[in-house]
This record gives structure tokens, sequence and C-alpha cells, in this order.
């Protein structure tokens, strides 16, 4: 069972420090307060479990005889109505709350901030304004959203200002962090951001954000053009037939650039968003070629130099149901300028009885993307119908339909 007490303290806390009492500014005597939904979320619902309740009262009550809070009643009934912050008990509160659950007060968090912005301050041009600005934070007496956080960027950014190696971006990462994947999958987006954002340098037209990173001698490791069908390809005066191997061929994306021609033999040409599915995926009147996401620069030149010489054949995207899948989808298109179509991303694939037992449940997030979707001409049918049966799927179970029959029953 949770423990009330400290929830209720927690939250009173928090409440207060991020409130104008705290600062001295506020001009209204109002109280520090929480309700006991936000404790537990059916405390007024007359299911509610009745362990839970009462657990929250006690919780309320041990924290009233400590002197750290008051409550006031809902009329004639045992059900709490508010619960009050003894404001002048705050400190002790944190202090109680750090002794007795771990909790990190306020004063402590500033003190960590300081001691960050004193070693990264001056080390370099872009870390140094994102000092200045938490610095700006810490004078208003507040704490800095995701603080903790905070330290990888600046870590990062004055590293990669003082950068003169040429580095492949996971070997940066390794020198920042000891790991290979953390720089990437955790917080490049902010550091690019900040890095343009101090150069006033927003991306252009077909730019990603985090190609600003070869200015300071770091590049993601080469990517891969992975292709399979009936295709040839005219590079340097000479010809190679892809469609030789069955399971297609893969060559670095710098190695294409000086292709002349692509020429498609089949009717028509798919892009595939998971690397499974494009494995599985064959047919001797299609060219497949593997995305594996949202389309990078590489990938969006070599797909123009496809179209441009044919552009008589049909053009479609295999990608996940779910809105991720969409949105890649959206953006193939905008960014390429491609007329794709979608190939079994609908409402019929969702019915399909082999796909049942894996669908899956919609989350919050999924629903604010659908929603959003739903608004679209050509998403509007698949997005309600999916928040409606709160369902969504990924292709890899799609694309493995040719190995068994239309009737067969998972």
């Amino acid at each position: 069972m949770t423990d009330y007490k400290e929830k209720i303290l927690v939250l009173l806390a928090e409440s207060y420090r991020k409130s104008k009492k705290d600062n001295g500014t506020s001009r209204i005597a109002r109280r520090t307060k929480i309700e006991p939904v936000k404790l537990y979320k059916h405390y007024r619902d007359n299911d509610g479990d009745l362990d839970e309740i009462e657990a929250v009262n006690q919780a309320a009550e041990d924290c009233r005889k400590r002197g750290y809070v008051t409550y006031d009643m809902n009329g004639f009934s045992n059900e709490i109505a508010a619960i009050y912050l003894a404001d002048d008990k705050i400190a002790e509160i944190e202090k109680y709350l750090s002794d007795t659950y771990g909790y990190e007060p306020k004063y402590a968090k500033r003190q960590y901030i300081e001691e960050m912005l004193e070693k990264y301050g001056g080390c370099s041009p872009a870390a140094d304004k994102e000092c200045e600005r938490l610095r700006g934070i810490l004078e208003k007496n507040r704490i800095p959203k995701e603080y903790l956080q905070t330290e990888d960027i600046l870590k990062a950014l004055v590293f990669i200002e003082n950068n003169q190696i040429p580095l492949y971006l996971r070997e940066a990462s390794m020198l920042i962090y000891g790991s290979s994947k953390y720089l990437e999958e955790t917080v490049l987006e902010s550091i690019c951001r900040l890095l343009r954002e101090f150069q006033e340098k927003p991306c252009e037209e077909g730019e990603l954000p985090d190609e600003i990173l070869r200015e300071y001698h770091i590049a993601k490791e080469p990517q891969k053009i992975c292709i399979k069908g009936d295709i040839t390809l005219w590079i340097r005066g000479r010809s190679f037939d892809a469609g030789v191997f069955e399971n297609g061929i893969e060559f670095f994306a710098d190695e294409w650039d000086p292709m002349e021609k692509i020429e498609i033999h089949a009717g028509e040409f798919m892009t595939v968003e998971n690397y499974t599915s494009y494995l599985r995926m064959k047919s001797k009147g299609c060219v497949f070629f593997y995305l594996g996401g949202y389309t990078a620069r590489f990938q969006r030149d070599f797909l123009k130099k496809v179209y441009e010489g044919n552009r008589r054949i049909r053009y479609l995207h295999f990608g996940d149901i779910d809105a991720g899948g969409f949105s890649i989808y959206e953006h193939l298109r905008r960014i390429t300028g491609i007329p794709f179509s979608m190939y079994r991303m609908s409402v019929e694939v969702l019915q399909d009885k082999r796909h049942a037992s894996c669908l899956q449940p919609l989350t919050e997030n999924d629903r604010k993307r659908l929603e959003t979707l739903a608004g679209k001409t050509d998403f509007h049918d698949i997005a309600v119908y999916m928040m409606e049966k709160n369902v969504k799927l990924e292709q890899e179970i799609v694309s493995l339909d040719n190995l068994y029959p239309k009737k067969c029953e998972w």
C-alpha cells in the first residue's frame, strides 16, 4: 500500500516551494493545500477501496499530530475535504522527509545546482549561456526543471565545443559519459537545440538538428542504404543489377552520391518502417527499401533519385499502425515530395482475426497524437477506429500474413 504520509508531505512541500510565498512575492494569503483525490483518485467514489481511503485519513491524522498539517472534513462524513500545510514548519518537514525517506529538499537542490554552475560556467560559449539562464532561475528562488539531467547536458556542451578531433557520435558519447549510446538516446536533442540557439542557426529546409555537430568535428556513424528487388543502379558509367541478390544489398549512404541513374524493373516501390518486416517482405513485382523511422537526409536524396527516373510506378509505405507510424508516413511524403500511399495500415488489418492477440492498448500520448491525426483526411477513419477500440498494432505481425492462410486464427 502507498505510504500516504510521505505522499502528503512531499506534495505539500513541492507545492509550497513552487509558490510565490516561498520567495516572499505573494500578495494573497492563500493556503497551500491538496485534496485527497490527489493521493488516491477513487477517494470520493462509492466503490473506492475502503482500506485505501482509511489509509489516507490515518496518514493525514498522523501528519496533523506532528503539527505539519491541518485538514477540514466534508460535512457529516468521514471524508477529508482538503489538507493544508503548516507553512512555518516547511523546513522541519523537509528535514523529516530527508531523514525518513531520502527526500532532497529545496536547499540541497539549490546547492547542487550552484556547484554545477561553478564547475561548468565559462568553460565553453553555449554551456556558459545555459549557465546564465539557470542562474536567472535561481535568482527567482526557483529550481530549474530536470536539473539532474542538466549536468549531463552541460558536460556534453563543454566537450563538444572544445573538441578538435574527428569523432563518430558514439565515440564522443564514450568519452563524455563512458557509454556509447547515452548521448544519442538521452540528451542529443537538447544539446543540438542549445548549440543552434547559441549560433542563431535554425535548421534549413530538409536539414536535421544533429547536423550542426559536424561543425564540431562530430558525425554519426555512416548510414546505410538497404534495398532489394528488381533494380539496376548506374554508377560511374557502370551498371549493377541488385536483383541477383534475393535478400537485397546494403551500401554506405555516402557511396551513392555519384550514382547516375536508378532503374526500377517492377510496378511498385515500397518503403518499410521496421527491419524485420523489410527482411520478411518478398514480391517479384515490388522493390523494397528499408526506412527505419523518420526519413533521414541521405534517404530523402536517394528516394528522390529513384522517383526522378521512375515516376510511372506505384509508391507505397508500410509501417506500424500507430500514431508514430502515421507520423513517419506523413513525414516521408512531405520531405520527399513523392505520392506514397499507405500499405496495409488500415481498419481492415486491425480487424483481421490473425492479429487479435497482438493488438496493444493506446497510451495517453497515443490518444493525443491520434486526436490530431483524426482531423486530417488521410487518417480520420483509422484514427477514430483506433481510439474507439483502444488498439494499435506493430507491423511485424502484419508482414507475417503471407505465411499463414486467411482462415488461421491466433
